[in-house]
């Protein structure tokens, strides 16, 4: 489907309704009449959570500032080039497919998934050989015995940690909101509690140089801290759980793009009843003070100290009209540090300035994307170079500094889709961390970004030529664009113009993240990247369900039951 919308335009929004019968999660009025929503923001977990909402019988309005959907997983097309921009690894398969199930189909029958051989390739300063990391833990683990003797062991013994950790991440932590304590109580869990507090104390770091001597496989190890926007001396060892994902599991990649996963879930979410507006900018929350009323319960944020009761979103059209969308429900999926301090008053802020000047944003990002004229075998799909001193470069990072030379990811989506460049031509996106600093600027087409942009995006292409052996690699440049924390600040509102959103560090992780509903607006909930559970995909997608279980009254910390009526797989 298209992924531009048509706005809402003048009067009310039509109240189609949703097709099918409600799920279980619905909660009718005394009237009879459905309870209605308004979703904030259209990005994964926004769409997600319409989607949702929408299955559980819900009217659902969501608004997107922006004339398309898709948030930070967006795209850019020029000359036959076709780029995402956001989002490029497709891991933890379970939940993407567990998701789309709620919704009556799977991830086989919406999305051409490709696995990648290798899963990825490091390239690390100093040394010429790469690694190419694969799906299989014994041909990793092959790999880790020829770098270091002994290594092989240890790594089968460090994924056999990692994919136990995982699996009761997955059953105790990752889908609740952490209202009740009996995901914490739970004897599998009490069992293991010496073991899960040792692991969110001792950084990750530490944890993988206790069993590992090789700089290279130290990095390897080391590096999913990134996904979680910090580093690994600031992650909790408990994040070891995603060496589970990639040199277990392995990583796949659907075709077209991730723009796919975007174009799936508006579509589901307008197959059951969904309304979605682009163009359309919230301005406002509208609440209305308790003033001794009733509040409604804690599933939808009620309860002591709430001071007020969400009544839906004021918004502006692209046609410059304000107006109001009522609402039993706002959900806000936009950035958090957005919604809180721009969208409400001081009063009813539960994270106000002052909470977030104690946080800690992850870092920002310069993008490069390259059309490039003539095979690049040098790379694989995923490709990871690091530089030898890249603590160095974490510390540049919390220091403010751009990091010189600065470790960097570079995907090459046209190793996998050829619908993603023309004919004798690659598509290159790399990725270059920066302080999370809207001030270094934005980027542009053609080298016509800040200066500052720009410069990074130079050393990035000239080192990437020196370190993959690819000497005429500018010369062969037919198509650029750079994007800087500027755009990630103001044309997705994010915090401080971070990539990702707030760090995984120890205190902005599991039940110390910003939990998914008001404290002092009843009927406020929040999803997205910036809440519980955290960063990622997978994470949008849970943290949209976390959302559905609130206004069910779940408070478990199972995933939802799965739709019965799955559809068979692609053709």
């Amino acid at each position: 489907m298209n992924r531009r919308t048509t706005n809402p335009g003048t009067g009310s929004p039509p109240r189609a309704a949703a097709s099918g019968s409600p799920a279980d999660g619905s909660r009718r009025a005394p009237d009879g009449s459905r309870p209605s929503a308004v979703i904030i923001g259209g990005g994964i977990s926004g769409l997600a959570t319409a989607a949702l909402l929408a299955r559980d019988g819900h009217e659902v309005d969501l608004i997107e500032a922006r004339e398309e959907l898709g948030g930070r997983a967006g795209s850019w097309e020029r000359d036959g080039f076709r780029f995402d921009t956001g989002p490029s690894w497709y891991l933890m398969p379970e939940v993407f497919d567990h998701f789309l199930r709620l919704l009556g189909t799977s991830a086989a029958q919406e999305l051409d998934l490709r696995p990648l051989d290798p899963a990825y390739r490091v390239l690390c300063e100093g040394y010429e050989e790469p690694l190419d990391l694969s799906a299989s833990a014994a041909r990793n683990a092959d790999l880790f015995e020829r770098i270091e003797p002994g290594a092989g062991l240890g790594l089968a013994r460090y994924l056999d940690s990692a994919a136990s950790t995982y699996d009761m991440a997955l059953e105790r932590f990752l889908y609740t909101s952490f209202t009740s304590p009996r995901s914490l109580l739970h004897p599998a869990v009490l069992a293991r509690g010496p073991q899960l507090l040792r692991l969110l104390a001792e950084p990750l770091d530490r944890f993988v140089a206790r069993r590992f001597r090789d700089p290279r496989l130290r990095q390897v190890l080391g590096y999913p801290a990134v996904f979680l926007g910090s580093s690994p001396d600031r992650t909790p060892s408990m994040y070891h759980l995603m060496s589970a994902l990639d040199l277990t599991g392995g990583v796949q990649y659907p075709q077209g793009g991730f723009t796919e996963l975007v174009d799936v879930i508006a579509r589901l979410a307008v197959r059951h009843g969904a309304r979605l507006h682009t163009g359309t900018r919230a301005t406002r929350v509208l609440t209305e003070d308790h003033r001794g009323g009733r509040q409604r319960g804690a599933h939808l944020g009620g309860g002591p100290g709430r001071r007020a009761a969400a009544r839906g979103v004021e918004i502006r059209t692209a046609e410059g009209e304000v107006r109001e969308l009522r609402a039993d429900v706002v959900v806000a999926t936009a950035d958090l540090h957005h919604v809180e301090t721009e969208l409400l008053p001081r009063r009813l802020q539960t994270y106000p300035a002052s909470w977030w000047s104690r946080r800690t944003p992850g870092p920002g990002a310069v993008l490069v994307l390259l059309g490039v004229r003539g095979a690049l075998p040098e790379l694989a799909h995923h490709t990871l170079l690091f530089t030898r001193d890249w603590d160095e470069n974490f510390g540049a990072l919390r220091e403010g500094r751009v990091p010189s030379p600065a470790s960097s990811y570079v995907c090459r989506p046209s190793a996998t889709d050829p619908s993603v460049a023309p004919p004798g031509h690659e598509n290159l996106f790399v990725l270059v961390p920066v302080p999370a600093d809207a001030s270094l600027g934005r980027g542009g087409v053609d080298g016509s970004g800040d200066p500052a942009i720009e410069e990074i995006a130079e050393e990035a292409i000239a080192r990437l030529a020196a370190e993959a052996g690819i000497p005429d690699l500018a010369e062969r440049i037919v198509v650029r664009r750079t994007i800087g924390p500027g755009e990630f600040a103001e044309d997705l509102g994010a915090w401080s113009g971070s990539m990702l959103g707030p760090a995984h560090t120890l205190r902005q992780s599991a039940f110390f993240r910003a939990r998914n509903a008001s404290r002092r607006v009843e009927g406020l909930l929040y999803a997205g990247s910036s809440t519980l559970p955290g960063i990622g995909l997978p994470m949008c997608l849970i943290s949209a369900e976390l959302v559905a279980k609130r206004l069910r009254g779940d408070r478990s910390s199972s995933p939802l039951p799965e739709s019965e009526r799955v559809v068979g797989a692609r053709e």
